[in-house]
């Protein structure tokens, strides 16, 4: 088990030592990785993922990184700018869940405190997987219907995964 770890440990600081990408993720990860890695609770979801990748339904990566967004903006603020922190720490539409979050996890939002607390324990990692899978499902979900209102700008693409590609060719012509 400690040959295991030493290994795996090894193989990770080597990776996370010169990242290509998810410079701020790994940042928030490294000074916790083996208690991260240690730890009895919690898969990591699809939707906790985005958050802390920044990579998922906000408007700066769909804009900057797909091209399926015209602009950055948060649909559901106005903000200039929709992030993955903004949404989950600023954006006053998710003020409830952030309020249940918060009274977890405490009121730094940060990113690397948000890891912190989601390693130290199940309570804060629940709550930290709770509020993702709700808040981020939402935005999901506003994303579908605005992908499928006609009246929405023409730079938005939809998605193109497998499972839409797979839809389209089931429609009639």
């Amino acid at each position: 088990m400690v040959n295991d770890w030493v290994y795996v440990n090894i193989i990770w600081e080597e990776r996370l030592a010169h990242p290509i990408a998810g410079h701020l993720t790994i940042e928030a990860i490294r000074p916790v990785l083996k208690q991260w890695l240690d730890r009895d609770h919690g898969p990591i979801t699809f939707r906790v993922t985005q958050v802390l990748s920044g990579h998922g339904c906000f408007g700066r990566y769909l804009c900057n990184r797909l091209g399926r967004e015209p602009t950055p903006i948060c649909h559901e603020c106005g903000a200039a700018e929709d992030t993955a922190q903004h949404t989950l720490a600023v954006c006053p539409a998710w003020t409830e869940q952030r309020a249940t979050l918060v009274a977890v996890v405490g009121r730094d939002l940060s990113l690397p405190a948000v890891v912190k607390t989601m390693a130290d324990s199940e309570r804060s990692w629940k709550a930290v997987v709770s509020f993702c899978e709700d808040v981020i499902s939402r935005k999901e979900t506003a994303e579908r219907e605005r992908e499928e209102d006609p009246a929405s700008q023409p730079m938005r693409r939809k998605r193109v995964g497998r499972r839409r590609l797979a839809y389209d060719r089931r429609l009639p012509p």
